[in-house]
């Protein structure tokens, strides 16, 4: 049986997972990646370099995550955040690298009960002169199924 999920289910899922698959739009073609995230306050945080994905989103802001957990053919459940991305300046980017080192690691723990060593490779980042470029995902809406036995 597949149902529908409600924002509450939704916004369950993306703060139980770290990594999703994000897509947006370049060139009139759309474009999907995975992605590290921290899910936090009706928003989504991330980081990345320079490149393709961050010159598509400067153009085009409107954007969407994906997060699937499966079980198995018939037992899954996952969500989408559809969203507006917004690039974050020097120190609120600063900030909100930490937040997402933090809230990653706090994720991977209770997910996985394991601690992580290259945590600390975020850390840097937020000390380091050239940090990435931060920005996060204020969501819009939030869509979402389940199938299980």
């Amino acid at each position: 049986m597949i149902k529908s999920l409600n924002k509450e289910e939704c916004q369950l899922i993306l703060s139980q997972n770290y990594i999703g698959h994000l897509a947006y739009i370049y060139q009139n073609k759309p474009f999907v990646v995975p992605i590290t995230y921290f899910y936090s306050d009706n928003r989504i945080i991330c980081y990345s370099g320079d490149g393709h994905k961050i010159s598509a989103m400067r153009q085009h802001d409107k954007v969407a995550l994906e997060v699937t957990e499966i079980t198995s053919i018939t037992n899954w459940r996952s969500a989408v955040a559809h969203g507006q991305f917004i690039e974050l300046e020097r120190s609120s980017a600063k900030a909100m690298l930490h937040e997402f080192s933090l809230g990653v690691k706090d994720v991977i723990m209770r997910k996985e009960l394991r601690d992580l060593d290259f945590i600390s490779e975020f850390s840097a980042k937020i000390d380091s002169d050239d940090i990435p470029t931060v920005f996060v995902i204020n969501i819009e809406e939030f869509t979402g199924k389940i199938r299980h036995d």
